[in-house]
């Protein structure tokens, strides 16, 4: 079984039962615990499960015990990474998001903002290669939206390829508002899938600011596919529990931190 077929089972399976624990699925998958883990993870960084202690539960159930945990903790977290960002762009920006839970909170905040906004502040446009974003209610409704095409990555539902590259060619962004799955001064912002780091680079080459949105476990985390070196990021916005000798690192080398 290969890994899209994987990803597919486990979310029918929690589907059903609404939980999935990661031994006995790794056994009933015949794979091993680690990949059943990594699977998880890449299903609740997708915003499709929630993931909890030895395993994850449907988004759908009952918000309680190590769910409510989950939820108060990680997503609280995001919410207020992405309130900050939401604050730094002005009215009559075009911004760009890329996918991720962290940055589908950028767009709904900025959508919250600009709905609140007088008629004539309410000029922000988001260009994105999200699917999720793209589909998202309140930001349909509060701003502009310019959707990249392409082919759609069936993990994340990323859109990439070249005529997602032809769009954002054409695009002038004031931000880029970027999630990663990793963040270091040495590393820089990376993802784990190619495609969508080539994406990510293109969003920074065509924005006259990047900013990086990243709680505290992309700044330990390790990916493979760079998006840009730190050098080329602006601003880093993370949670308060970062540790304080990485944030200084980056700051260091003249990147803005925010912790919230």
């Amino acid at each position: 079984m290969n890994r899209h077929a994987r990803l597919i089972t486990l979310l029918e399976l929690i589907a059903s039962q609404g939980h999935a624990d990661v031994d006995d699925t790794a056994k009933r998958l015949g794979v091993s615990s680690v990949t059943i883990r990594r699977d998880l993870n890449c299903l609740h960084e997708r915003g499709l499960v929630w993931r909890t202690h030895g395993g994850a539960v449907d988004r759908t159930a009952d918000r309680s015990g190590a769910l409510q945990d989950a939820r108060s903790g990680q997503s609280s977290r995001k919410q207020r990474i992405a309130q900050v960002a939401a604050d730094m762009v002005a009215a009559g920006a075009t911004v760009g998001l890329n996918g991720g839970t962290t940055t589908l909170e950028v767009a709904r905040a900025i959508a919250s903002r600009a709905s609140r906004m007088p008629e004539d502040c309410r000029r922000v446009t988001i260009v994105t290669n999200a699917i999720t974003v793209a589909g998202e209610p309140t930001v349909c409704g509060g701003v502009k939206l310019v959707v990249a095409g392409g082919l759609a990555l069936p993990d994340s539902m990323e859109l990439t390829g070249s005529i997602t590259s032809d769009t954002l060619r054409q695009v002038d962004l004031d931000l880029a508002i970027l999630g990663v799955d990793a963040f270091s001064v040495d590393i820089g912002a990376r993802t784990r899938c190619a495609a969508e780091s080539s994406i990510g680079r293109l969003m920074t080459t065509r924005a006259r600011r990047v900013v990086i949105v990243a709680d505290r476990s992309k700044l330990v985390a390790e990916a493979a596919a760079l998006i840009c070196p730190a050098s080329a990021v602006h601003d880093l916005i993370t949670d308060r529990d970062a540790p304080a000798d990485l944030l200084r690192r980056f700051v260091d080398i003249g990147v803005a931190v925010y912790v919230v």
